[in-house]
């Protein structure tokens, strides 16, 4: 949907026949909607972003006129190498290889890959549409033409960019999410603190801010002169609490146990549940992303 809404024309392709067509099925209904509550992106209507969709079946068809290529598998080392070997010999060496992975780094997406200048990752942040953030992270071999050639697409087609200088383990978004992860779970395992209220901490209170700015201007304008006199003032007791942090988490661990009834108290685990809130979730990412646009 987000490429469409650029005015570009897209292709869709799956391995599994029929698959595309399903897909395109569900970005219509969406469209529609997007249309209904004001908040299509672009100049076109629904219909005519719509004409610019196409499913296939054949890869090689999918890739016909291609110049961009996201791939969106699942996150298997093995299956995303072997797609990106079919691509590279079905499109011409200009063409810019792009995967949609969350935690597998470049160097490992691509190392089958012949042309690897022409590869990076454009990781985006579910649900893209409402969510804008795009992690571009370049593999070692990347040219710098096509990192700038895919920041320019990306803002073209509405989406926010952020360009990591290289390549590491959980990109910039997921370190970041990881941090705060685990220390909840620590918090919640401890006792200090039970889900419900944990995910007050960051819905009603760190999150309010973090929607509009992030954690260094937040530092830069909480001290009367700036980030600098932030650190003098807090450094000392930043210090002292990070030092307090336990260990990893077990994750998988028999004592987690209770945090997974505890959450499941609060939303039970089935997909009817889990169903309405993905959707709630989507409505309020909505209403945030129409705000964050007439601010």
């Amino acid at each position: 949907m987000v490429f469409i809404s650029g005015g570009y024309r897209v292709k869709l392709y799956d391995n599994q026949p029929g698959q595309a067509a399903v897909a395109l099925t569900e970005i219509r209904k969406q469209m529609e909607e997007l249309e209904k509550c004001k908040m299509l992106r672009g100049e076109l209507t629904s219909r005519q972003q719509l004409d610019l969709l196409s499913s296939h079946d054949d890869l090689s068809q999918a890739l016909e006129g291609s110049f961009f290529v996201q791939e969106s598998v699942f996150e298997q080392l093995e299956v995303k190498q072997q797609v990106f070997q079919d691509i590279e010999r079905l499109v011409s060496p200009d063409v810019v290889l792009s995967s949609s992975t969350s935690c597998l780094v470049p160097s490992s997406v691509f190392s089958k890959v012949q042309s690897r200048s022409r590869c990076l990752v454009s990781h985006p942040v579910n649900p893209p549409y409402y969510v804008k953030l795009v992690e571009l992270v370049p593999h070692p071999e990347t040219a710098a033409s096509v990192m700038e050639t895919t920041y320019t697409l990306m803002m073209k087609v509405g989406q926010v960019p952020i360009r990591l200088r290289k390549e590491i383990d959980g990109f910039a978004l997921n370190r970041v999410q990881v941090a705060i992860i685990a220390e909840s779970w620590r918090l919640v395992q401890d006792g200090v603190i039970s889900v419900k209220d944990i995910d007050l901490v960051m819905s009603e209170g760190l999150g309010m801010r973090y929607a509009f700015i992030g954690p260094m201007e937040t530092m830069h304008l909480n001290a009367p002169e700036g980030l600098e006199d932030y650190i003098k003032r807090y450094g000392e007791g930043l210090s002292r609490v990070l030092a307090s942090f336990g260990p990893t988490p077990d994750f998988l661990a028999d004592s987690s146990r209770s945090i997974y009834k505890e959450m499941c108290e609060l939303i039970p685990s089935d997909q009817q549940h889990l169903s309405a809130r993905r959707e709630r979730r989507d409505q309020l990412l909505m209403g945030l992303s129409k705000l964050k646009k007439d601010q």
